[in-house]
Order: C-alpha cells, then structure tokens, then sequence
C-alpha cells in the first residue's frame, strides 16, 4: 500500500477506524482479518444480544456461494455485487472464474477497506473491478460499472446481505426496481436479507444497539424482503430460509435454522 494512501497510524486514509462498519463486522464474524477494534467490539457485542449472527453470517456466505454457481451454471457470466462486503474466500469472483475465467464481476461498496482489496483483485489481471458508491446511488453506480459490464447482454444482479442496511426511507424495494429494470432479459436478481420475524425482541434490540453505534441493521419480515422481489419468477424453492435453498448434498446443515435471514433468485 502506498505512502500516500496510509495515515500516520497505518490506517489506510479515509477510513474512519473508530466507527463499526458492516462489511468488516461481517468479514469478523467470517474469520477474517479486515477489521478494527472497533468492528470487532461492535460484533462481539451483537453475538452476546443474538448468538445466532454467526451462524447467520456463515449461513448466508454458504447461500451466496450456492447461488452464485447456480446461475454459472446456467451461463450468466456477468455479476454486480451490491453492497459487496470484503472478498473473503471463496468469493463471488472466484466462483464464477473457475466455472469461466472469461466472468466479469463488479463489486460496489462505500467502505474504503472493500476498495482497496478490490483494487487489489484488479491489479492480478483478473476480470474484476470495483465502485466505490453507495448502493443508493444507481444512475452513478451503473455508469461506473458499464465500464466493465455489458449491460445489453444477462447480468446478475447480487443485492447479497446488503438491503437491511438501508432505512425504509431509502425505499429498498424501489433501489432494487430501478436497477432490475434497466437489466437486459435473462437476467437474474438474487437477494438476502435477515429476518426478525424468529427471535423479533432480540434481532431488534441487536439493531438499536447497532444504531447507537452509529450503524444501520434492520432486520424484516418476510413479507417486506418479499415485495424487494416485487412480484417476479422465482426459482424453485422461491423465498426460503438461506440454509434451505438449495442446500449442498439436499440437505441443511445442523445449524439450518438458526440462520434468520430469506433468499431466492428471481428471473428479471
């Protein structure tokens, strides 16, 4: 990393290393390294109010994972990543350029951390980029990634663990319309978001406290993360519990159902 971008203290510049952030606690509760005293304060924090964010966290890496070789396989080589998070292994471009090297994966993030290891990814001449954007943001988001993406051709529309993240003033259904509608046809949306409505008190008080900290975290029923699908063709087995679509070997694992969040793919 170069002089220029670090701070005295070796925190790269630009970050705020004394607020949690989602994508680092997230990156926390995975096992990695990508994180401050802060985040990791924050995290441990929130598993001492809901024990099962850990398995939430791990069980939505799994259906990411899951997803993303669903749709490889059914060709789609193109992938916008909203709200990407940290690339911890195995990620969404690494799946999809070992199905095909010729995959184009965009990441979007307005966490500076994500940027740089991002940037990094781009400077091994793999087919990946970054946005450094707010998600909310889909004229800018969508011009920066069409530098990369062919919008006229599928692309896979990845709105992974990121919506509850946004207040329902930003309208979440409405930030997921407008980017699906400026997607070419076989195009596919996929998306997850946690759930209140399996422990309703303590995902609640988890979020108060996460707004105390100076972050956003709100967690929904099922109806409400149904209507960000607005109504489109879902994939079998439709909007289910994570650990319950299409689970590798047919089967959840033990932990199935302590992982509070719903997902599915929709076909734009």
């Amino acid at each position: 990393m170069s002089e220029s971008r670090t701070s005295a203290t070796g925190i790269p510049a630009g970050i705020r290393a004394d607020i949690p952030h989602p994508a680092r606690i997230y990156d926390y509760w995975l096992g990695g390294k990508d994180n401050f005293a802060a985040d990791r304060e924050t995290a441990e924090h929130a598993l001492s109010l809901v024990p099962e964010m850990i398995d939430y966290a791990r069980g939505n890496r799994q259906f990411m994972v899951r997803a993303t070789q669903f749709l490889c396989d059914l060709g789609v080589t193109q992938f916008l990543d909203l709200g990407a998070g940290l690339p911890t292994s195995p990620n969404l471009h690494e799946i999809a350029q070992w199905s095909d090297p010729a995959s184009r994966v965009v990441y979007v993030d307005n966490d500076p951390v994500v940027f740089l290891h991002a940037e990094a990814l781009m400077v091994q001449g793999r087919g990946t980029s970054v946005v450094r954007a707010d998600l909310r943001d889909v004229d800018d988001v969508l011009a920066q990634a069409a530098e990369r993406l062919d919008f006229s051709q599928p692309v896979a529309l990845m709105f992974v663990a990121s919506l509850h993240h946004l207040e329902d003033i930003d309208d979440p259904a409405g930030v997921v319309a407008r980017y699906a509608e400026k997607m070419a046809p076989g195009s596919y949306l996929v998306l997850s978001h946690c759930t209140d409505e399996f422990a309703y008190e303590k995902m609640h008080e988890g979020s108060a406290d996460f707004r105390r900290r100076g972050g956003i975290f709100i967690p929904r029923g099922k109806e409400a993360i149904a209507a960000m699908i607005g109504g489109r063709e879902l994939v079998e087995p439709g909007l289910t519990l994570v650990s319950y679509w299409r689970p590798e070997g047919g089967e959840p694992g033990p932990n199935a159902d302590r992982v509070f969040a719903y997902g599915g793919i929709a076909a734009l």
